[in-house]
């Protein structure tokens, strides 16, 4: 844990310090910024192992930090979690869709800080990018440029549908359940939303497959889940 950068992105100066303490005391190493240009800029010399990401910031707000931070091949996998005192559903979800990995609402408890850090954590750091570029029949998904390309062509995928195909390709043959995929793409809050995989493998399946009434690659497993084959 010692060598785990965490960059804390926040103007009030007593939440830094609080949150920097606190971490510090859990083993991390902590890096500060006040605001989103100096923000990004610690993040590309840096390459934190994570960024706890104010919304309300001077300059460049959270939402332009996360979304510059995914535009970068070099920062695009770092994992975000926004804190905001705004509660509204549509903030939380806006954050997320544009990559975030968590979302905390201001005041949150410093255990569940370091809770929701430690579980971050824990599921990017398990990821395993075994291959830079993967080939199946006539698809070519590159991880680290979230690029999918079908018979030649790219295709167009949102971040939460990249990170699907994703992690089913990192665990092929395996049936994943409903629940684990929420787990590890959306966290644990959305446990027990398994419709949200439905509709994303949905969407996905009609991008990505010749046919999507007739899966080649990803699999359903009734009343357990999904598998990814290997198309044959």
């Amino acid at each position: 844990m010692a060598d785990e950068k965490i960059l804390i992105v926040d103007d009030e100066e007593n939440i830094v310090e609080l949150l920097k303490f606190n971490l510090e005391n859990s083993g991390y190493k902590v890096l500060t910024a006040y605001n989103g240009i100096d923000a990004l800029k610690v993040v590309k010399s840096e390459q934190p192992k994570l960024v706890l990401l104010d919304l309300m910031l001077p300059g460049l707000d959270g939402y332009d930090v996360c979304k510059e931070i995914r535009r970068d091949s070099l920062t695009t996998n770092i994992p975000i979690i926004m804190t905001t005192a705004k509660g509204e559903e549509i903030d939380k979800i806006l954050g997320l869709e544009l990559g975030a990995d968590d979302y905390l609402t201001k005041p949150f408890s410093i255990r569940e800080l370091v809770a929701r850090v430690k579980a971050v954590l824990r599921r990017t750091t398990n990821t395993t990018s075994f291959e830079k570029v993967f080939n199946i029949g006539n698809l070519t998904i590159d991880f680290l440029k979230h690029e999918v390309l079908k018979n030649g062509e790219k295709v167009d995928l949102t971040l939460k549908e990249f990170e699907l195909l994703e992690t089913l390709i990192q665990n092929k043959g395996k049936v994943l359940t409903r629940d684990m995929l929420l787990d590890k793409i959306w966290g644990y809050e959305y446990i027990g939303e398994t419709r949200t995989v439905d509709v994303h493998i949905r969407h996905l399946r009609k991008k990505i497959e010749d046919d999507d009434k007739n899966p080649r690659f990803i699999e359903t497993i009734r009343g357990i889940g999904y598998r990814f084959s290997s198309g044959e």
